[in-house]
């Protein structure tokens, strides 16, 4: 997969004090363009830095900060970055954890690998619509095939009752995220191009369900900045399983089952706001 870019682009990278958000932030530099590099953790934030902006031309590298375990913390970078931005070429959704092994809410109230995985980039991407029409901009998600066996309870998205298990709970974040990418592809501004992806062949978030936990992931964050870029052709709205598109879970399909998910979160946007 290639693509020709005429000009300097400005790419949004969640994660990247991830190993696939580094790898991808460090690509998006490799190719002349200029990365907003999102850190987790603050206390990654100096290190991060440092090594990024080590291969960057002057400028190059602008680092941004949001623990997406606090809502209100990625609410602000919204509004900051909304404010700063005119235009925002592709936002690169990687940030993302595994399902602990004990049920764990946030301080929202919220099951923490939901509102990580789901929750928080639904919430930042909607801020940024603005700046990525303007630009005719991506938003490229990392998910995983795993969200085709994922459920959403409504009754109980955020698993205060039931068995809980780390593979169902991973698996529903999953699931949320790729159907918002589609929601996102068919209801949001027209200049908008909007896709979901599993980078690897292994599983990215869960290390103990391969052997080569250390695997490079070059190719993966390759493949992501590739989506991202205008001259790449993709299917919007499109599920990938590397370069290829696949068969997404019949949820993502479903209009109905999308706009039931929004209407939920969009009802917790309005509840802070």
């Amino acid at each position: 997969m290639s693509a020709t870019q005429s000009s300097t682009r400005t790419v949004l990278v969640t994660g990247a004090d991830t190993r696939l958000g580094f790898a991808t932030a460090q690509r998006v530099i490799a190719d002349g363009d200029t990365v907003i590099a999102h850190i987790l953790d603050k206390n990654a934030a100096d290190e991060t830095a440092e090594r990024l902006r080590a291969t960057a031309e002057p400028g190059r590298v602008r680092l941004v900060q949001a623990d997406f375990t606090r809502l209100a913390e990625v609410d602000e970078l919204g509004r900051t970055l909304a404010a700063d931005l005119t235009r925002l070429d592709a936002l690169i959704n990687i940030a993302s954890i595994a399902a602990p092994h004990a049920r764990t809410h946030t301080e929202d109230g919220h099951e923490l690998t939901f509102q990580v995985n789901y929750l928080a980039p639904q919430r930042l991407t909607m801020a940024l619509i603005p700046a990525l029409a303007a630009a005719h901009g991506r938003v490229v998600t990392v998910t995983s095939k795993l969200h085709a066996a994922g459920n959403i309870d409504y009754s109980d998205l955020d698993r205060n009752r039931g068995i809980y298990t780390p593979f169902a709970i991973y698996a529903q974040s999953k699931l949320a995220l790729t159907m918002f990418s589609r929601s996102l592809a068919e209801s949001g501004p027209g200049e908008l191009t909007s896709v979901s992806v599993h980078p690897a062949d292994f599983e990215i978030d869960l290390p103990q369900l391969r052997s080569h936990r250390a695997a490079p992931l070059d190719h993966a964050a390759d493949l992501l900045v590739d989506l991202s870029a205008p001259g790449t052709p993709v299917r919007n709205g499109g599920y990938y399983e590397g370069s290829e598109p696949a068969k997404a879970a019949a949820l993502v399909g479903s209009s109905r089952a999308r706009t039931r998910l929004a209407v939920w979160s969009n009802q917790l946007t309005h509840t802070a706001a």
